[in-house]
């Protein structure tokens, strides 16, 4: 079997998954988060706590991502010749690797506990808020992007720039605000505008 079929029969079986072009290859996620790359005829599992080590010690190497003159190694591991010598070892490691990536995230957003950490933010912006009064993460969720700019706005002047609501509202949705559409952002503007 050539590995172009291989490619093809792995992203079958991921078909009901979500797929994004990531690091010049295409990756697989589950609920949000990326567990696999497929890039050019090779395939990558998300590694983490225990699963390093079994990688590891099936003698599979590191994903490498060259941009411009950088160098990056993540936490993938190549496991095309598990995929290709037993599918049932890769599979077992598939569904490892994908609750292993669920469980990295839960345990990341249990962690966020300071305004900073949020996406969009910085210490800068976390002061801001600390100065109009949300102290916290929880506070900050709770009134929502539309609040806290308003509560922002009394406290540093009506002149502030509308991304800053739509920094919030990323914040929130847990991406970057260039992330949100246009209608997304129009409707943030219409309820401070009201």
């Amino acid at each position: 079997m050539d590995i172009q079929t291989n490619k093809n029969n792995f992203l079958d079986l991921f078909n009901s998954y979500e797929k994004r072009s990531m690091f010049g290859g295409i990756g697989i996620f589950y609920k949000g988060t990326m567990f696999a790359i497929v890039m050019d005829e090779q395939l990558f599992l998300r590694g983490g706590l225990k699963l390093d080590e079994a990688f590891l010690n099936e003698n599979c190497e590191r994903f490498t991502h060259i941009k411009k003159n950088r160098t990056a190694i993540i936490n993938y591991y190549n496991v095309t010749s598990i995929y290709n010598e037993n599918k049932e070892q890769c599979y077992s490691f598939i569904e490892q690797s994908k609750n292993e990536a669920q469980n990295a995230k839960e345990r990341k957003e249990h962690q966020i506990n300071r305004l900073r950490d949020l996406p969009n933010m910085r210490l800068t912006l976390e002061r801001m808020l600390k100065k109009s009064g949300i102290e916290d993460v929880t506070t900050f969720y709770e009134l929502g992007a539309v609040e806290v700019f308003q509560k922002v706005r009394e406290t540093h002047g009506r002149n502030l720039d509308i991304r800053l609501l739509w920094m919030f509202a990323g914040a929130i949705k847990g991406c970057h605000w260039s992330l949100l559409n246009h209608q997304q952002k129009e409707k943030l503007q219409q309820m401070v505008e009201n």
